[in-house]
């Protein structure tokens, strides 16, 4: 028997069935110009989401603070965007340089909106990351979080981390296997995805506010 599922709420993300036993979700990779989302974003988090996030009560004016300080050349930022373009989950992935000889690392930050926990963004965003991570050559992914961070925890030994509590602070290692012609073309696949969702949700905004204008004279 065919039943309909009702339709998703306006700030829910796009999630089409994909092959994995969780529903694909479209994540894209932000750029200078998405500045001004990051900021909205990281300013609607409660006090206790902040805390999670920083490790510290963070202020509005040390989020701007960080948010001016990402630098979207260097590394890698990624975003979910509901139906009104809205950014709701983003994670930070901060390359450190490593001397010579020494192997690669980068650093894995994560917030999701409180409205939209389950829905398990901050694991697929972890995913997206560590495929990116390998595709730049990075051999260790690095978690800074609150021992009391239960679900950022989870989600790194989930991938295997190696998790090491120092009292109110712990750190997660994950290693990543090295790249090869499957995880760049997996990367290529779901950036194209994630593009072409966003310009589909940004022209259905458009046509939206065409009409309202329409009907509103």
């Amino acid at each position: 028997m065919m039943t309909t599922s009702p339709k998703p709420p306006d700030d829910a993300p796009t999630e089409p069935r994909g092959g994995h036993s969780y529903p694909w979700i479209p994540i894209r990779s932000l750029l200078e110009a998405d500045r001004p989302a990051v900021l909205m974003h990281l300013l609607a988090l409660d006090e206790r989401d902040r805390y999670l996030r920083f490790g510290h009560l963070a202020t509005d004016e040390q989020v701007q603070h960080y948010v001016e300080g990402i630098d979207f050349a260097r590394d890698e930022v990624f975003g979910v965007f509901n139906r009104r373009l809205e950014l709701v989950a983003m994670a930070h992935l901060a390359y450190e340089s490593a001397p010579r000889g020494a192997e690669a690392c980068a650093e894995f930050g994560v917030s999701v909106a409180s409205h939209l926990r389950g829905r398990k963004l901050g694991e697929r965003l972890f995913a997206h990351a560590e495929l990116h991570a390998r595709n730049r050559g990075v051999h260790t992914l690095v978690v800074h979080a609150l021992s009391e961070n239960a679900p950022m925890l989870r989600i790194a030994r989930q991938a295997g981390a190696t998790v090491e509590r120092h009292g109110a602070e712990s750190q997660a290692l994950v290693r990543l296997p090295p790249d090869n012609l499957a995880s760049h073309v997996e990367a290529l696949v779901g950036e194209g995805a994630a593009g072409l969702d966003y310009r589909i949700k940004r022209e259905v905004r458009r046509v939206d506010r065409l009409l309202a204008s329409i009907v509103g004279h």
